[in-house]
């Protein structure tokens, strides 16, 4: 069934002051696309390696040629290290990015890795050593964790499956059993296009939301959380749990420094959502620029590409919770999905 649920443009709200691009996704960013494979099975008590399921993979592929080959440009930031996050530490010494970046449950990710070592080993025969780039949340409150019930062809899934446009949101792939702030959360993607000394680049975020304290949620500065917040909800307002994963890809003609320097940014578009990186939170952000031509803008010149990680990391992250379902998991275990028409009164109220 078709997700019908709105996105924060829908609801009227246009988050930032940049335009996003004609389907406000990463897709936007030239040559990206995106796959996600959902796996969602059983009901009832949990018994661990049976069920029930609630997890899936989403893979970001930064152009559409071997990724090993034309390996592109990269960078990461880690907001609160509270996570397992693989391949990313090459990432940050050596500036480049050579597998597709999968997403799952982290439990799941080194099953992840080695699938997609098969699938570089493949298409790269004589190479013997691989970087692949997985991140994770905890989808534990819903998903049977342990029982690892993300396998090889779920991970080749999502690569092949990948397509442009792509702008599936909610409980799908690695989003399938996560929660945004307290809500039920998933995947979230947007867009924004930024203009520069050098030319028009577009910069795309796309977010795998599992963290944040209900009380914290904003969209476009109304603070939601004050007047809505899951029914009967049981959190440590010490300590809101959870991970966020957050990809930036862009098509501006930078090098990994720079990009480091965009990467960052995404920190402030999910503290503009509410994000507060809680003790337990794993907060990490992994950025690409496929453009051939590294290294061909000035400093002086990357703050509307700045603009644009703080923007569409801030409305991904906004619509990774509007998008998602009430979805029960393990246990009875029951992620609630926002009320639309309840955060549309709230938004009607603004003044401004």
């Amino acid at each position: 069934m078709a997700n019908t649920r709105p996105r924060a443009s829908d609801l009227g709200v246009h988050i930032g002051i940049f335009e996003p691009g004609p389907h406000n996704s990463i897709t936007d960013v030239s040559e990206v696309s995106v796959g996600h494979i959902t796996i969602c099975e059983g009901t009832g008590q949990l018994q661990i390696g049976k069920g029930p399921v609630r997890t899936g993979v989403t893979a970001i592929l930064p152009h559409q040629e071997n990724v090993f080959v034309r390996k592109v440009t990269g960078a990461v930031h880690v907001v609160n290290g509270f996570g397992k996050a693989l391949g990313f530490l090459q990432v940050q010494e050596l500036g480049v990015i050579e597998s597709p970046i999968v997403l799952t449950s982290t439990l799941s990710i080194w099953r992840a890795a080695d699938a997609l070592i098969d699938y570089m080993s493949k298409n790269n025969p004589g190479v013997y050593s691989f970087n692949p780039v997985v991140g994770e949340c905890n989808d534990g409150y819903l998903n049977d964790i342990v029982g690892r019930h993300v396998r090889s062809e779920h991970i080749l899934g999502a690569i092949e499956n990948a397509n442009s446009p792509n702008s599936e949101e909610g409980n799908i792939g690695g989003g399938t059993g996560m929660t945004g702030f307290e809500w039920k959360g998933g995947i979230g993607t947007a867009s924004r296009l930024c203009e520069t000394p050098q030319g028009t680049f577009t910069v795309g975020a796309l977010t795998m939301t599992n963290t944040g304290d209900p009380r914290e949620f904003r969209i476009d500065g109304t603070r939601i959380g004050r007047h809505l917040l899951p029914p009967k909800a049981e959190f440590d307002p010490t300590n809101a749990p959870g991970s966020i994963i957050m990809v930036i890809g862009t098509n501006a003609p930078v090098d990994s420094r720079q990009l480091g320097r965009i990467c960052r940014r995404a920190a402030l578009g999910l503290g503009r959502a509410g994000g507060t990186a809680s003790h337990s939170s794993g907060d990490f952000i992994i950025a690409f620029s496929n453009s051939i031509h590294p290294n061909k803008m000035d400093d002086a010149d990357l703050t509307p590409l700045f603009i644009g990680a703080i923007e569409s990391t801030e409305e991904a992250v906004v619509n990774s919770v509007l998008r998602a379902e009430t979805m029960v998991g393990r246990d009875g275990n029951t992620r609630h999905g926002i009320p639309i028409e309840q955060v549309r009164e709230l938004l009607s109220e603004r003044t401004g």
